[in-house]
């Protein structure tokens, strides 16, 4: 399906958001990493748990992007 303007800038703006939720994500892993082998086991869990609400909602936002792709999301002209 072709989106029309509004739909394509939705769409851009979810897929930069999609971007950063992971990358931060993924940077807290490395983060979290460097805590545990460091010996600071309660802060890495706490960075993990972190990493992992910013990782399950780039997924969900990944879906959420498919709904725009197929049209059953739109944005209106006026916004």
């Amino acid at each position: 399906m072709s989106l029309n303007k509004p739909n394509q800038e939705l769409r851009r703006d979810l897929l930069g958001i999609a971007a950063d939720l992971k990358w931060t994500g993924v940077d807290l892993l490395q983060i979290a990493e460097t805590l545990s082998l460091a010996g600071h086991e309660s802060e890495a869990q706490s960075v993990l748990r972190m990493s992992m609400v910013l990782l399950n909602d780039e997924e969900k936002l990944q879906r959420v992007l498919h709904e725009v792709a197929m049209g059953r999301i739109v944005r209106e002209r006026g916004e």
